[in-house]
């Protein structure tokens, strides 16, 4: 998962799962597999983008139409928006290679015009590769809740400077009402497992017996869910930075607090080497002391950020230092910020100061027909549609604070409540990932992964039994492959080319530390 996010099981098993299209609740009609017609793709050009981004000019876009619910494929449609970027000519075609980069609720389009020139020739010749944004996001049938702050940021429910709850509580029914009143009834049908229905209408629209898929992050529980749903549909998935389905999505980020303790250091010896220019402190401890000092100052009295509408708090604090710390590329950038916000704070803002933060607080172009509360909107709805939450608000106060007590550096947010508190029920049950299945798998896990942890990357690999395969990389961040382990990206490129997954887990250490 990208953001705070969050993880009872199914009643049927995953063989069971694929011959009805899934589980359903007891007043839950069958879902249906098959469509009335079967679903063609029609290749054009691909949607509009934001101001300043840009794609790969070789793809192809199109778009899927499919059931809003399963359970009634007769009834109302969707369209699903599709890319291609098709294999390099050669005699080596070996299919399709589906593309999620997480989220929740990231848009895919333009995925496989990034991951393209990180892979070798090899892989390139083997498989179309295939991106879509899931239904719901950007240009699939885009929703929308109007939520007041558009920002998935928003949603990070830190607790206030004293600890207390309150205002959380206050936030997630407001959210989770604006949801019920703009969206309606048809968003409880924007789920994990119907995309996972809808990537299976999409093999089906490609022509493909079976499809390869790669998942990253949210991606993860996703490919794991489509699996368990078609088994005899999937061909090699790789999962890299995963989520235990065990733990959708309540108890995801039970290891939350835990994994930003692991991750953190590494941001913090890069400040403490310029202690002489940033000021921050000289080791990993002084650092992180003056870290703590800083949200805790912020949480009492937001510092102003000039040039923008907004106040630096310590939930924005905290929430950037996540962010940044996903990719070891920024760890730079985040030393930078942190000495920012000091000077923000203190009132001695210097003018390099003030461009760090502009650059961290731009605000990004609207995408053309897309609604600025999109990504938040879809995060809520597969977080809090896939799985019921607890409804038990003195349960969420006592965890925040034990939480918050044991994990400074997240200071309770990963316990706290969300509106998922106050959802509507799941239209259906979750699927039941297993271990039934062809051993088909390759597990990417980094071992300080702030967030999808090491030990939610064991709990995934537990569960899929034989039918994975486990290379782990002693690497901080939250991408594996193409990170600088020769020995992750062999296993990787060997396993989509060959088919072969390594007999044992696999510890890789050819990694610089960060």
């Amino acid at each position: 998962m990208v953001a705070a996010v969050a993880l009872t099981v199914a009643a049927v098993a995953a063989c069971d799962a694929a011959a009805d299209g899934g589980t359903t609740s007891e007043d839950a009609p069958p879902v249906a597999t098959e469509a009335a017609a079967t679903p063609h793709i029609t290749w054009g050009t691909c949607p509009a983008l934001a101001e300043g981004a840009s794609r790969d000019s070789r793809l192809t876009c199109g778009t899927v139409e499919v059931p809003l619910d399963y359970r009634n494929p007769g009834g109302e449609k969707i369209e699903v928006a599709v890319s291609k970027l098709s294999a390099a000519k050669s005699h080596d075609r070996r299919g399709v290679l589906l593309l999620n980069p997480g989220g929740p609720a990231l848009p895919g389009l333009g995925t496989p015009g990034v991951v393209a020139p990180t892979l070798p020739p090899s892989v390139l010749a083997a498989y179309d590769l295939i991106g879509f944004d899931p239904r719901g996001v950007e240009h699939s049938t885009p929703q929308s809740c109007g939520l007041d702050d558009p920002s998935l940021a928003g949603l990070f429910p830190y607790p206030a400077a004293d600890g207390s709850i309150t205002a959380n509580v206050e936030h997630a029914r407001a959210s989770a009402e604006r949801c019920t009143t703009n969206a309606g009834e048809k968003l409880r049908h924007f789920t994990t497992a119907n995309t996972a229905r809808d990537m299976d209408r999409i093999r089906t629209a490609l022509g493909e017996k079976k499809i390869s898929y790669w998942g990253q992050s949210y991606g993860t529980y996703l490919g794991a869910v489509y699996e368990s749903l078609f088994p005899e549909h999937a061909d090699r998935v790789v999962l890299e930075g995963n989520v235990d389905p065990t733990k959708v999505w309540a108890n995801a980020t039970d290891n939350w607090g835990k994994a930003m303790s692991e991750r953190f250091p590494d941001a913090a010896r890069v400040a403490a080497a310029q202690h002489a220019t940033l000021g921050l402190g000289g080791t990993v401890d002084e650092v992180t002391r003056k870290y703590l000092a800083l949200a805790d100052s912020l949480d009492r009295t937001p510092a102003p950020v000039p040039g923008t509408p907004l106040a630096l708090t310590g939930s924005m604090l905290r929430t950037v230092t996540y962010s940044l710390l996903l990719n070891n590329e920024n760890l730079p950038v985040l030393a930078q910020f942190w000495k920012a916000a000091v000077g923000l704070a203190d009132g001695v803002l210097t003018e390099a100061d003030g461009q760090v933060l502009q650059q961290v607080f731009a605000a990004p172009p609207p995408t053309p027909g897309v609604p600025a509360d999109n990504q938040a909107t879809m995060f809520l709805a597969l977080t809090c549609g896939d799985a019921p939450w607890s409804e038990d608000v003195d349960e969420y106060a006592r965890r925040t604070a034990e939480d918050r007590a044991a994990w400074p550096l997240t200071a309770g947010m990963p316990a706290n409540i969300w509106a998922c508190a106050f959802w509507p029920k799941p239209v259906e049950e979750p699927v039941r990932v297993t271990d039934k299945g062809p051993r088909n798998t390759l597990i990417l896990q980094n071992r300080r992964d702030n967030a999808t942890p090491w030990e939610d990357g064991l709990g995934l690999y537990e569960v899929l039994g034989e039918r994975a395969a486990f290379v782990g990389a002693e690497n901080g961040g939250h991408y594996v492959y193409h990170q600088g382990s020769t020995c992750v990206d062999e296993a990787t490129v060997t396993f989509l080319t060959t088919g072969r997954l390594p007999d044992a887990k696999v510890h890789c250490t050819d990694v610089s530390p960060q």
